[in-house]
């Protein structure tokens, strides 16, 4: 008798491999984006404080 976890049973991994028609991003790609926007609202930050 198998065991099975109640993730699989749920269908959730089968939900996360299933393939959609969205576009496809990098993770590298949102990672950089991240760091560039987070950097720019520093840089912002830091000119507001002193002006």
């Amino acid at each position: 008798m198998p065991l099975y976890s109640p993730q699989s049973q749920a269908g959730i991994t089968s939900f996360y491999d299933a393939q959609t028609n969205g576009p496809k991003i990098e993770p590298k790609l949102i990672l950089a984006a991240v760091v560039v926007l987070t950097l720019a609202i520093l840089i912002v930050d830091h000119f507001i404080y002193f002006a």
